[in-house]
């Protein structure tokens, strides 16, 4: 991980003085709540539904175990609602027509843009809280705002096998020029860029404002593809490349003309056309034209002053070796003795992945469980996991882009030994990447921009669908859910999307189906297609079980399959067309909605 220096740790800490001496002359009267209300959001404390919201940035996913053991006790200590507000909330909820898991307090929440938020810390303590994240190195610094937000990699950055190059250092180094820069900090609209140096596309690059991939050409030199203008929202576009290989000393003089040119003519007199993905979409060429002149003219004429020294990288780079491994790293029990456990091999077939180091792997702990929202840890579950961490994983983990953790540095021998404790935890289900390991927003639950609610909808489908066996037979199903049309949830993106919509103070959904990320899997990136006219929360669950029951009835079996496997769901849906599909879909429909 990126060690902060002395520069780096004063600079936090500087900032949290900001916003302490901020909210006492807003307490004070001193400063009125529009004044204040810019000042806060540009260090990550919204105010939300019921209550401020606090969102953490954890820079490209990376966070240690001591960093957890934080966020633990900012869950415990101060994630804590007046108790008026918070019975209000729930009795206001219980209103609602629906099941729906109850309104919880105390915990954390890992985000699509691997993130962390707290939902119910009181605005007169946000400044303990600021105080406390910096004895870590961690803060919310340009997690709102129109500015450049958290850069996102790969959660296997650093360790996968099929790495090119590791993204990280460059993650950093764009992390330092993008925080606070004077010229960016009131951009048209938010601005996110992703970075992945592997050959799958884990990062979900094209889905960005500006996507990076590092490569090398033919004589071996490293450089990056870039894309720019993907996003999703109400508006869903893949980036356009407008860079085949540019040497990677130069992207941030590169990224400077990109968001420069973006800046001058990006939309501000319409709030749904200021991303740079209407901006691109409208000028084509002519964007890219500019972007390139701009580009030469740092690199010309002001001497390229963001060129990248190879000093500077190196220092960088130094932070993003293999941890050293601990004295004590022995497992407790013969993993030998463990091989026929059918228990313990369906979690390493799901929950583990190869390293680049073959004594080593990369392990999920699943934040997918009954009773709490997808990508919910309460206090004890971070405390325990910052535990898990520190034993297992050399201190180091990461948040996922789907809502759960990863320990990338498991010595293979401590595999059965993790296992068990992550199982006593309830975190151990070997779940990853199928059905009910969905991605979702808060939703209307918490969130003040959402339409409709995303908590009880995927708990519906998850209390549908928690047979092991069943879930293996089904295999990879991306299943995202937003509770508006901001796409947090990142639905346009998944295999099975879910939407949020209100029609006359109703909650109504829309279902797409056929979108992907990017990553091998899912094929290139795109939009789901929605499967007609929007559904009530009650026929939801219908809908993805007649969904999933096509599935099965059209899938190839194993013995067409050139794989040796059976047919995927994406895999069938892109080979038979959606029409099946949206017929079975649609024939869950308990009545027309009043709606399109």
């Amino acid at each position: 991980m990126y060690q902060y220096t002395e520069f780096d740790r004063q600079f936090v800490k500087l900032r949290a003085a900001q916003h302490r001496d901020q909210l006492e002359r807003w307490q004070k009267g001193q400063l009125a709540d529009e004044e204040f209300r810019p000042l806060r959001l540009q260090n990550g404390w919204y105010v939300q539904r019921y209550a401020p919201m606090l969102r953490v940035a954890v820079p490209y996913g990376e966070i240690s175990s001591k960093q957890l053991s934080v966020l633990a006790t900012i869950a415990k200590d101060y994630d804590q609602p007046d108790k008026e507000i918070f019975s209000k909330a729930q009795a206001q909820q219980d209103l609602l027509p629906g099941k729906s898991p109850r309104l919880i307090k105390g915990y954390g929440h890992f985000t699509t843009r691997q993130n962390v938020q707290f939902n119910w810390i009181p605005l007169d303590q946000s400044a303990d809280v600021m105080d406390l994240l910096a004895t870590v190195d961690m803060h919310g610094i340009q997690t709102s705002g129109n500015c450049i937000r958290n850069i996102t990699t790969d959660e296997l950055a650093g360790v996968a096998i099929d790495e090119v190059v590791d993204p990280r250092p460059y993650a950093e180094i764009l992390r330092q020029w993008s925080t606070l820069h004077p010229e960016f900090a009131f951009l048209p609209r938010k601005f996110k860029i992703a970075i992945t140096g592997a050959t799958e596309d884990r990062a979900a690059i094209g889905w960005h404002d500006v996507g990076l991939q590092l490569v090398k050409n033919a004589q071996g030199e490293v450089g990056f593809k870039v894309w720019v203008g993907g996003g999703m929202g109400r508006t869903p576009v893949i980036g356009t490349l407008v860079r085949e290989f540019l040497p990677w000393q130069h992207i941030m003089n590169f990224l400077e003309a990109v968001v420069r040119v973006y800046n001058r003519w990006g939309r501000r007199d319409n709030l749904y056309k200021a991303r740079i993905k209407i901006l691109v979409k409208a000028e084509g060429q002519r964007y890219i034209d500019e972007v390139e002149a701009e580009f030469k003219d740092i690199v010309h004429t002001d001497g390229g002053p963001h060129t990248i020294s190879q000093a500077e990288f190196d220092r960088v780079a130094a932070c993003f070796v293999e941890p050293p491994s601990p004295a004590n790293a022995q497992a407790t029990a013969d993993s030998s003795a463990n091989l026929n456990d059918a228990a313990f091999q369906r979690w390493l077939k799901q929950n583990v992945v190869p390293h680049k180091n073959p004594a080593l792997r990369a392990v999920s702990l699943s934040f997918k469980r009954l009773g709490l929202a997808p990508g919910d840890a309460t206090a004890e579950q971070l405390q325990a996991s910052a535990q898990l961490v520190a034993k297992y994983s050399r201190g180091e983990a990461r948040v996922t882009h789907s809502q759960n953790l990863l320990l990338p540095w498991v010595p293979e021998c401590q595999l059965f030994d993790l296992w068990q404790e992550a199982k006593a935890l309830g975190l151990a289900s070997p779940n990853i990447g199928l059905l009910n390991d969905m991605i979702a927003c808060p939703g209307g639950d918490y969130c003040a921009l959402a339409n409709a609610r995303a908590i009880p909808v995927a708990a519906a489908i998850s209390e549908r669908y928690q047979d092991l066996d069943e879930l293996d037979d089904l295999g990879p199903i991306d299943l995202h859910i937003s509770g508006c049309i901001n796409s947090c949830g990142h639905h346009h993106s998944g295999h099975i999307g879910i939407l949020g919509v209100d029609k006359d103070g109703k909650e109504w959904y829309q279902v797409t189906l056929g979108g992907s990320d990017g990553s091998d899997l899912s094929g290139p990136a795109g939009a789901g297609k929605v499967v007609g006219p929007s559904f009530s929360a009650a026929e939801v669950p219908e809908v993805i079980e007649a969904i999933i029951n096509k599935y099965l009835e059209l899938r190839s079996p194993t013995n067409n399959n050139p794989n040796g496997r059976a047919e995927y769901f994406i895999e069938t849906l892109r080979r038979v067309g959606q029409d099946s599909f949206k017929a079975a879909a649609n024939s869950a429909r308990h009545s027309e909605p009043a709606m399109a």
